[in-house]
């Protein structure tokens, strides 16, 4: 099976747990209002109104004049549930597009509903490209940095690493200018805000030129990948690996800047059908037979080789839907949570066919980031096809995350709330302290951000 790419195996492994199933979603009480959900179908909400601003002074009138609840929303891709609200949901995606740039910083300004997707061909126009992106390319700018949003390297912080500047309306309608050298505590607070602090309007980003990537994607034993892990992360520019479950292989993907001629043609209809068959095949085994029938699969994976301009490389289209739960834990303790979490999937026979996925990202100084502190850490993530109950898989793994001091994503599924998140994050309660300030009334709060931020909720 010559060129199986990791995003065709993942692709395949979300429609191989479509068969059989059925969705379970969280749901608020039906109010007779049109239903809002998210993007993979977890989470509904019966907001009482939507109001889409087509600019930032139409907004701060809204807020100025309007009372009660109030929730913003981008593209909806957090699998948490931070939009919720039976009240207003401000759809943010009228406020869009390349605002300014500056050749010399290498800076942009950027509406804050402006999807990842749309950024890269925008700053291509200008001669800028962002530093680092996720694999998913459809949250909006503000979304993704809200919720510390991050992509692969050691080299890297979260996306939040990157703003310079960010403008905040209060609930007041108040618009504030926020970066390091003025109002230095807020900017640090509302780079990674979950939405409750204000509403960001726009945001500066520090950019590089553009540039070309190559990605070659490749198959070996977990262990092998594990023992060379460190070395590999810190020789490539990107670097991360896809085990897969019931088996004892994983997806390797290594990223590298180059001068290469483009090289990215679309994958082979043919070659997904086989692999699609396939999966679907081994998929019906029970979990404890599976293993030979994976692994046999696995060995049939060649090495595979693209090259693109960088926005190509390092974010796609996801049209197939999962939900996730990630958490990131000090990059000393990965290997070894990582192992547990392979071992409890094979020892309990889950039934589970998306491949788990395990990367770097780089400490910041980002006071809710989940790499926040002294330390790089380990990001991993387990997954579920949007068909598939998670529930009972994702509170399996999850204490696994806590026994090595993980700290959750916050666009991800989890389950801690506030007693447990201010003993992960020093400048936790720092945090709330400026969320009450900015918001004493909690519009901002729903009952998921009440259970984040709130004492004894």
């Amino acid at each position: 099976m010559t060129g199986l790419s990791r995003r065709k195996f993942l692709a395949n492994s979300i429609m191989a747990g479509f068969l059989g199933l059925t969705q379970s979603l969280t749901t608020q009480a039906a109010t007779g209002t049109v239903p809002w959900r998210n993007w993979s179908g977890n989470i509904i909400a019966h907001p009482r109104k939507r109001f889409s601003p087509a600019s930032e002074s139409e907004l701060a009138d809204y807020l100025l004049k309007s009372s009660g609840a109030v929730r913003p929303v981008g593209s909806g891709h957090s699998f948490s549930p931070l939009v919720p609200t039976d009240g207003d949901l401000i759809i943010i995606d009228r406020l869009k597009g390349l605002f300014e740039y500056d050749h010399a910083s290498q800076t942009a300004t950027l509406g804050a509903g402006t999807r990842l997707g749309d950024i890269g061909p925008m700053l291509d126009m200008v001669g800028q490209a962002m530093v680092n992106l996720p694999d998913i390319d459809r949250q909006t700018l503000a979304g993704a940095t809200a919720t510390a949003t991050h992509g692969t390297g050691i080299r890297f912080p979260c996306l939040s690493g990157f703003v310079e500047e960010m403008r905040l309306l209060t609930m007041q309608g108040e618009a504030i200018d926020v970066n390091a050298d003025t109002h230095s505590d807020l900017f640090e607070a509302a780079r990674v805000s979950l939405g409750a602090l204000g509403i960001i309007t726009s945001m500066k980003l520090k950019n590089r030129n553009p540039y070309r990537l190559k990605a070659v994607n490749g198959c070996e034993p977990i262990e092998e990948v594990l023992e060379h892990f460190d070395e590999s992360a810190q020789r490539h520019r990107h670097y991360e690996m896809f085990p897969l479950t019931h088996s004892d292989y994983a997806l390797t993907l290594a990223i590298d800047e180059t001068d290469e001629p483009i090289n990215n043609p679309p994958p082979s209809a043919e070659e997904a059908a086989i692999f699609s068959n396939a999966m679907s095949g081994w998929s019906k085994v029970p979990p404890g037979l599976r293993k030979p029938l994976v692994d046999g699969l696995a060995v049939m994976i060649e090495e595979s080789h693209a090259v693109d301009i960088s926005y190509r490389i390092l974010s796609n289209v996801r049209n197939n839907r999962f939900n996730e739960m990630e958490y990131s834990v000090p990059i000393d303790a990965g290997a070894s949570c990582l192992r547990e979490i392979v071992k409890t999937i094979i020892d309990q026979e889950i039934d589970v066919v998306f491949p788990l996925e395990y990367r770097y990202v780089r400490r910041d100084d980002t006071w809710l980031s989940m790499s926040s502190g002294d330390e790089d850490h380990a990001a991993i993530s387990i997954h579920r096809s949007a068909g598939e109950d998670y529930r009972p898989y994702f509170d399996l793994i999850e204490p696994i995350f806590w026994k090595y001091g993980g700290r959750p994503h916050w666009g991800k599924i989890h389950s801690l709330g506030f007693n447990e998140l201010k003993a992960l994050y020093p400048r936790f309660r720092d945090f709330v302290e400026i969320r009450e300030s900015l918001d004493p009334e909690g519009r901002l709060l729903n009952d998921h951000l009440r259970k984040l931020f709130l004492a004894g909720d």
